[in-house]
């Protein structure tokens, strides 16, 4: 318990005051002083190494204002001059090169270009492989420098825009069903040639089809039937002279005919023969062809 005096005195007294019993002094002494000390100089140096370490990032990887050494930040997004390499992919919404210069992505691998929804599902792939360029989309298209479409491809049918498609390939062009064009045509002092190995070769349009040779023959080859069928009109043979090198000649006719005149007879179900000629028709006397 601590026990406070007063004593009251009168003016120009003079008392001795007695002197303290106990004296408590303020502050850090002793091994706590030298360890507080030690330990405000080891921050101190770490301090120092942590400023020299950022100082030497920023000198070592081009750190300025205006990005971080080829890389540039500007209004319009990233500017990356030179040469980079991306160890993982790349989200961007547009890449392209300086006026000057190409656009040159390359890889040990391949290149991988997707396209994907708010999602995440990839909707569009370009992937260029060391064998094989895969795309994967619901269509592709390759358009002019006009905006034209020159080639478009999608599940159901492939546009070609362009004016004239040519095929150079010494084994010309194969296609496993149906093509719809309205002109088929060779290069000059080639021939044009539709064949179909296995299968029947079939020409259908609406207004006619128009097939002509200008310096050379039309040739057609079957091994069964070829027929000219019309439901509407007729077949006309318009030449100066139609041969049928093979057709069937009937055995009969007048005697004595030395003018090797002959007539040609249908039979009823349009096969047609020859008769050899005479002063009325021949053909009555030949008919056992049609049998």
């Amino acid at each position: 318990m601590v026990r406070e005096q007063y004593t009251t005195t009168a003016e120009g007294t003079h008392i001795e005051r007695p002197e303290d019993q106990y004296v408590y002094k303020i502050g850090i002494y002793g091994w706590r002083k030298r360890c507080l000390y030690l330990f405000v100089l080891l921050l101190l140096i770490i301090l120092v190494v942590n400023l020299a370490l950022t100082i030497w990032i920023l000198k070592v990887m081009w750190f300025s204002p205006m990005g971080m050494g080829h890389l540039h930040v500007t209004k319009d997004g990233l500017r990356l001059e030179g040469e980079s390499e991306f160890l993982f992919p790349l989200y961007a919404e547009e890449i392209h090169s300086r006026m000057d210069s190409s656009l040159l992505l390359q890889s040990t691998q391949n290149v991988t270009v997707n396209a994907r929804n708010s999602e995440g599902e990839v909707t569009g792939r370009l992937k260029v492989g060391p064998k094989m360029v895969e795309v994967q989309s619901q269509q592709f298209q390759i358009n002019s420098k006009d905006g034209k479409p020159l080639f478009t491809v999608d599940e159901k049918e492939v546009v070609v825009g362009t004016d004239k498609l040519r095929v150079t390939g010494p084994e010309g062009a194969l296609f496993e069903h149906s093509v719809e064009t309205p002109l088929v045509q060779a290069d000059p002092f080639q021939e044009l040639r539709l064949e179909s190995p296995t299968r029947s070769l079939s020409m259908d349009a609406p207004r006619g089809i128009h097939i002509e040779a200008h310096a050379g023959k039309i040739e057609a080859l079957s091994q069964m039937d070829i027929k000219f069928h019309s439901s509407d009109g007729m077949l006309v043979l318009d030449a100066e002279t139609v041969c049928l090198p093979k057709l069937v000649q009937g055995t009969g006719g007048p005697s004595g005919s030395s003018q090797r005149l002959y007539e040609i007879c249908v039979c009823p179900d349009g096969k047609l023969y020859l008769s050899v000629a005479g002063v009325g028709t021949t053909c009555p006397e030949n008919s056992h062809v049609c049998l």
